[in-house]
């Protein structure tokens, strides 16, 4: 197997056998060996049975079934597992993405040596006011935030290289920062392709205004995480000791102020430094005991089932629940 094609979705029955047909006459064309995998994420339409009849029509047809929305981030993590090809691409169900995109990201694979090539919507059909402002807003920030020279971070249609897939945990909502776990994880040749955003066809977007506050969180998580996911008593111990090295230079001025210099002045009580002295110390052993907590998590956690999948087509039989 070349080549799989991971495609997650949710309520997308009137864009999936278009979907198929265009897929395999790009396939087809360029004669490659290849996959597709549908992840229907807990879908309340017809999807499940038109993914269903497509892989009895065609036998590199898989799917994937959740039993309930659990959210894009675990379908891809759910494709990734099952993925066979040395290529995988991943792209949206709604028909704006352009599989004929997809043997160019396989060359610049191929060819050019790249772990990880992402698409950049360049010219989009979106809302200018809704999506495309805070799209730009949201991608600047992610490049000053994590280094990778990406323009568009959100755009599903990828190409990665196997090893990168098999490294990479996807898991909350970080599916958006694929290309930051991918440069974190070793794999640092991450290049872009411009490609052509279809105006959506049919139903509407699954995602509101709130993604962009959430990926703006995210980014925060994905930062903290790539930094001290692992060793959090870096961080909080260093705060802990600023903290306890402020209170201790306040109390320590205070009690020589009161012993040598002026011991017949006001109560210690009643001077301001000796509450920014008491905060600052209580504040430092808080920071103190989140690094010990943080450390004994990290070492004690335990693999969680992260969705549950309720069906699987032409896919060798699995357990039922994946871990993270």
């Amino acid at each position: 197997m070349s080549l799989s094609i991971v495609i997650p979705l949710l309520n997308e029955e009137e864009s999936l056998k278009e979907l198929h047909d265009w897929i395999a006459s790009v396939m087809l064309s360029n004669r490659f060996s290849y996959e597709v995998i549908f992840i229907d994420d807990g879908s309340t339409d017809g999807s499940w049975e038109i993914i269903t009849r497509l892989a009895a029509e065609n036998e590199t047809v898989k799917g994937i079934r959740f039993l309930k929305n659990f959210g894009k981030s675990q379908a891809l993590h759910a494709g990734f597992r099952r993925a066979t090809g040395d290529i995988v691409v991943t792209m949206d169900a709604d028909l704006q993405d352009n599989p004929e995109e997809i043997p160019e990201l396989v060359r610049l694979i191929e060819e050019e040596g790249y772990d990880l090539v992402s698409g950049w919507k360049k010219k989009r059909y979106d809302h200018a006011l809704t999506k495309n402002i805070p799209s730009k807003l949201f991608n600047w920030a992610a490049r000053r935030t994590s280094g990778v020279k990406l323009h568009d971070f959100n755009c599903g249609l990828k190409a990665f290289r196997k090893e990168v897939i098999k490294t990479i945990e996807v898991s909350g909502e970080m599916h958006r920062y694929i290309p930051v776990l991918a440069k974190n994880a070793g794999f640092s040749k991450i290049g872009e392709k411009v490609v052509q955003h279809q105006a959506r066809k049919f139903g509407k977007t699954k995602f509101g205004a709130d993604r962009f506050i959430n990926g703006f969180l995210d980014l925060i998580t994905i930062w903290f995480v790539s930094k001290f996911g692992k060793r959090p008593m870096h961080l909080f111990g260093a705060l802990g000791v600023l903290m306890f090295i402020i209170g201790s230079g306040f109390a320590l001025y205070l009690g020589i102020d009161k012993l040598f210099i002026n011991p017949t002045g006001r109560l210690l009580s009643e001077r301001p430094q000796f509450y920014i002295a008491l905060t600052s110390m209580i504040i430092g052993t808080q920071f103190f005991l989140a690094g010990f907590l943080g450390e004994i998590m990290v070492r004690s956690r335990k693999n969680e089932p992260r969705y549950t999948v309720s069906g699987e087509i032409n896919l060798v039989p699995r357990a039922k629940e994946y871990s993270s």
